[in-house]
């Protein structure tokens, strides 16, 4: 063999074994808000089922109505489609080149899905996502509670100044 032919097999070798490397991915998306919170659901786990038909989830964000920082526009049969907000959702997996290709492809191919970003990542981070995410959830139910403790405050104390 010549030394061209050796040496672009050890690549295709090596690409192989890489393929073959499990890695740890965060996929987070964006899906149409105008679905029902059925169809949401729906989406979202379409996505995991194919994430955990080929790997394993490591930590996860259910889908949830944000706003944008900017508009998103796409291209659709019907004309231009903006979005302002969004149901966003993540999800973290690990899997080996194979199942990472399956599932990008799967994200591509799901019209709901408007937007998406697949990186690579760890499962510490992956799992420090997912605490940052509770606690601030946790904050917005408890900043929740505040304001609405602050309001029937300040409506009793709107009625007793007007003697009622």
């Amino acid at each position: 063999m010549a030394k061209k032919e050796v040496e672009a097999l050890e690549r295709e070798e090596e690409l192989e074994a890489d393929h073959a490397e499990m890695r740890v991915y965060e996929l987070g998306f964006h899906i149409d808000p105008e679905l029902s919170q059925e169809e949401v659901k729906k989406v979202y786990q379409g996505i995991k089922d194919v994430i955990e038909g080929v790997g394993e989830v490591v930590a996860e964000g259910t889908p949830e109505k944000i706003q944008l920082a900017y508009t998103i526009s796409r291209m659709e049969h019907a004309g231009r489609h903006d979005f302002d907000n969004s149901q966003f959702a993540w999800i973290a997996y690990e899997t080996d080149g194979a199942g990472h290709e399956k599932i990008a492809a799967a994200a591509r191919a799901e019209t709901r899905i408007f937007r998406f970003l697949d990186i690579r990542t760890t499962k510490e981070e992956a799992k420090h996502s997912a605490e940052v995410a509770e606690m601030m959830r946790q904050a917005a139910t408890e900043q929740e509670t505040v304001e609405e403790e602050v309001s029937e405050t300040e409506l009793d104390a709107a009625l007793k100044e007007v003697g009622v």
